[in-house]
C-alpha cells in the first residue's frame, strides 16, 4: 500500500499488496518487507517481467478480496490467507536460508509483531472489511493516498519533504475529496469509504514505523513475522467479532475459495518475492511506479470482471489521486 520512493530508508523491506511496508502488502499491498538495494543495473526482460508481475498481480489483490468476502467473512478470510503466507514464508527461509535465519531478538520480535499489526490487522484487515460494502476499485483508488499520508507522517517526525511532495499532498488530499462523493450521495456506503481511510492511515503509520524500528535483518524472515503477528490478530478479531457464527464452509463458493489461494500464493507470495528481487536489480524510481498502476489496474479489473461502474467521481478522483502520488514519487525519488 505505500510506495518505496517516500520511505526514509527504504533500504529496509517490501510488504506483500496490497502490501508494502516502508522498510508490503495487500493488498495488499497488500497488500508486504524491502532487500538491500542494490546499484542501478541495466533494465532486462527479467525486469520488465517482474514489474509486470508487481503491477498485475498486486492490483489484482483487490478484485481478489471483493471475490473472497462475497460468502467468507473478511477478518477470518483475511486472518487465514496472511498466516498461510506467512507460515510459507517461513518454511521458504528455513529451507534455502537454514532455521538460523528465522532467529530474532526479543526487541526484533516485537516490532515486526508491532509492524503487522498495523499493516496486515490495521491497513489490510480494514479494506477487506470495507469491501463488503464499497466497489474494488473503489477501495484501491483510496489506498492509493497511502504516500500522501506518509509524507505528513514523515512531517510530523521531523523529516523535510520537498515542495514537490507537498504539492502531491495538495493534490492527493482534493483527489480523495471527490473520491469520498459517492459515499456522501448514497451511491456506496459512507462507513466503507471512511474504513479504507482509516486502513490506509495505518498502514502509513506501519510503513513509517518500519523504517524506524529494530526489525530483523533479513527481509524475508521480518515479512514472515510481521504476516503471522497480523493474520493472527486478524482471525482474533474475526473471533471476536462473532464472524464463525453459522460459517458453513460447505456454503462458501468455489471462487471465493479460489481466490483466497490465489491471494496467498500470488499476492502474498509471487509478487512480494518479485518485488523485493526488483528492489535488488532495478532502479528504485522503476520498482515505485507500482504505486500508480495498482490502482489502475484494479479499477479496470473491477469494472471488467465485476462490471463495477466506472462513474465520474471514481475516474475524475482517482486520476487527481494518481497525479499527486506521481509528484511525490518523482519528487522523493530525486532528493
Amino acid at each position: 500500500m505505500t510506495s518505496p520512493a517516500v520511505d526514509p530508508a527504504p533500504e529496509k523491506h517490501p510488504a506483500a499488496p496490497g502490501l508494502r511496508t516502508a522498510a508490503p502488502a495487500i493488498p495488499a499491498t497488500p497488500a508486504t518487507l524491502v532487500a538491500p538495494v542494490a546499484p542501478a543495473r541495466r533494465i532486462t526482460g527479467a525486469v520488465w517481467a517482474a514489474l509486470g508481475i508487481v503491477y498485475v498481480v498486486w492490483g489484482s489483490t483487490y478484485l481478489g478480496i471483493r471475490i473472497v468476502v462475497e460468502t467468507l467473512p473478511p477478518f477470518l478470510s483475511g486472518g487465514a490467507r496472511f498466516v498461510t503466507a506467512g507460515l510459507l514464508l517461513a518454511a521458504i527461509v528455513a529451507w534455502r536460508q537454514g532455521p538460523a535465519a528465522l532467529r530474532v531478538t526479543r526487541r526484533e520480535l516485537g516490532s515486526a509483531v508491532l509492524v503487522g499489526l498495523l499493516l496486515i490487522l490495521g491497513g489490510n484487515g480494514l479494506v477487506v472489511l470495507a469491501e463488503t460494502s464499497i466497489p474494488s476499485g473503489l477501495a484501491a483508488l483510496l489506498v492509493a493516498a497511502v504516500p500522501v499520508w506518509v509524507v505528513l507522517l514523515r512531517t510530523v517526525l521531523g523529516d523535510r519533504p520537498g515542495p514537490g511532495a507537498f504539492g502531491g499532498v495538495l493534490l492527493g488530499f482534493a483527489g480523495l475529496g471527490v473520491l469520498t462523493v459517492p459515499g456522501l450521495s448514497g451511491e456506496v456506503k459512507i462507513g466503507g469509504v471512511l474504513l479504507v481511510l482509516v486502513a490506509a492511515l495505518l498502514w502509513s503509520a506501519g510503513s513509517v514505523s518500519s523504517a524506524r524500528l529494530p526489525l530483523p535483518r533479513n527481509p524475508f524472515t521480518a515479512s514472515a513475522y510481521e504476516m503471522l503477528a497480523g493474520g493472527l490478530a486478524a482471525l482474533a478479531v474475526g473471533l471476536a467479532r462473532g464472524e464463525h457464527r453459522g460459517l458453513d464452509l460447505g456454503a462458501v463458493s468455489g471462487r471465493s475459495w479460489a481466490a483466497l489461494a490465489y491471494l496467498v500464493v500470488f499476492g502474498s507470495l509471487v509478487a512480494f518475492t518479485a518485488y523485493a528481487w526488483l528492489l535488488q536489480t532495478a532502479p528504485v524510481s522503476l520498482a515505485a511506479t507500482y504505486a500508480y498502476v495498482n490502482p489502475v489496474v484494479a479499477v479496470l479489473l473491477g469494472a471488467l470482471v465485476l462490471d463495477e461502474a466506472l462513474t465520474w467521481p471514481i475516474l475524475l478522483g482517482g486520476a487527481i489521486v494518481v497525479g499527486g502520488v506521481c509528484l511525490i514519487v518523482s519528487t522523493e525519488r530525486r532528493r
